[in-house]
């Protein structure tokens, strides 16, 4: 008896959003990697939830990679800096919060996912990459968003493209990727965008991406 064949997996949606009118701001200063516009539409369309209190959204911006990185990463709140006490009383006063976390490229993991650790001890032991996404988890397991800005870079003429490999690291963490948004650098002049990349942005890139992922299932 033959077996039908296996049905392929309809592709991720990806969306692209376009400053408006008056989005006119200056391009983001490094470690940022978005523009204001895109930061308010994020608010506007992932922490907005009908008839609820709206959840915090808690942004990243990871300028290292290095141990301790924790330490030296900035957390901003929708009230403003942010700490470990802020960030456990908010999650337990408002629900899970939505993080955004904004990946200058010059700290995009460039080799594969490697631990001295088993899985279960990884994101407490591990310092770069691994450990991020298996913190991230254990706060925002139980269906929380994780938000992940960054953009391709050229180094020596050779284009990196850092997607393939974040939605790896995130789903060996517990994630399922959910969408992929094109945020356009530039803005309107009439019927037409003007290119209005960051300073320290690779010629001819002219966008960031932005990975939605959640977190799912359980880990002790």
């Amino acid at each position: 008896m033959t077996k039908p064949p296996k049905t392929a997996k309809p592709p991720l949606p990806t969306t692209l959003w376009l400053p408006g009118p008056h989005d006119t701001e200056p391009p983001p200063a490094t470690p940022a990697v978005l523009p204001t516009w895109a930061v308010d539409k994020i608010r506007t369309e992932f922490t907005h939830r009908p008839g609820r209190t709206h959840a915090p959204l808690l942004r990243l911006a990871i300028g290292d990679t290095e141990p301790g990185m924790d330490a030296r990463t900035p957390c901003v709140a929708d009230g403003g800096p942010s700490d470990d006490t802020h960030v456990s009383s908010q999650v337990s006063s408002r629900g899970k919060p939505v993080i955004l976390a904004e990946l200058h490229p010059a700290t995009l993991p460039a080799t594969e996912p490697h631990s001295l650790y088993g899985t279960d001890d990884q994101g407490a032991m591990d310092d770069g990459w691994p450990g991020f996404f298996h913190r991230a988890h254990r706060l925002l397991r139980g269906h929380g968003l994780l938000l992940l800005a960054t953009r391709q870079r050229r180094d020596a003429d050779q284009l990196t493209d850092p997607l393939g490999l974040l939605v790896a690291y995130a789903r060996t963490a517990g994630f399922r990727y959910l969408q992929h948004i094109v945020i356009v650098h530039g803005h309107p002049v009439g019927d037409r965008i003007v290119p209005a990349p960051p300073d320290d942005a690779s010629p001819g890139l002219i966008h960031s991406d932005l990975l939605v992922l959640r977190a799912v299932g359980s880990r002790p």
